[in-house]
């Protein structure tokens, strides 16, 4: 069983300039740029799951 990416940096002590090198990264894909801190995942996923009414309390902006 493999772990995930969260878990392999932290199994790993880490050393001061090894913590520069951490990226967030989306929690469904992997893809490491666009990525929404409040959710843990890209814009693209954000976007898919918004769009099917996953995310509770998100709709698609009108005016």
């Amino acid at each position: 069983m493999q772990k995930r990416p969260e878990e392999r940096i932290k199994s790993r002590v880490m050393e001061p300039r090894e913590m520069i090198r951490i990226r967030m990264r989306c929690r469904m894909c992997g893809r490491s740029r666009a990525v929404y801190r409040k959710f843990g995942i890209c814009r693209i996923c954000f976007r898919n799951l918004a769009s099917d009414g996953l995310i509770p309390g998100v709709r698609k902006a009108s005016w």
